[in-house]
């Protein structure tokens, strides 16, 4: 397990204080430290996502295909610049990314968004 961080934060002091500041942009309440979340999968337009802080947000879809009478499956990998901040838990679970209006890159995710994960990697909670 991982111990909790935050992006961009220099100290565990200050990782906590911009922990409490990204939940209030996001309308949430910051989990204690046992509750809180390093990563989750979900399922988002017919593609596997996965939100892990401190990195961009990744997936894939993977689709079928009938080529000359057999089933072909493509998997395509999908990427976005859009670095996750934070993941509070729910439900739903809301994460926090670097894009608008947090900074100026622009994304096509909302910021905050919100998700329904099939799996969750929780922080080390010592």
């Amino acid at each position: 397990m991982v111990a909790f961080f935050l992006p961009r934060a220099s100290d565990d002091e200050q990782a906590e204080r911009l922990y409490e500041a990204l939940a209030e942009f996001a309308g949430c309440e910051p989990a204690p430290p046992g509750r809180r979340v390093q990563a989750i999968a979900f399922l988002q337009d017919g593609a596997r996502w996965v939100a892990e802080v401190g990195a961009e947000l990744r997936g894939q879809r993977t689709t079928q295909q009938l080529r000359r009478g057999e089933v072909v499956e493509r998997t395509e990998t999908l990427a976005s610049s859009t670095r996750v901040l934070a993941v509070y838990p729910g439900p739903p679970f809301v994460v926090v990314t670097d894009a608008q209006p947090i900074t100026g890159t622009p994304s096509e995710w909302a910021n905050p968004f919100s998700a329904d994960p099939d799996r969750v990697t929780w922080f080390d909670p010592s």
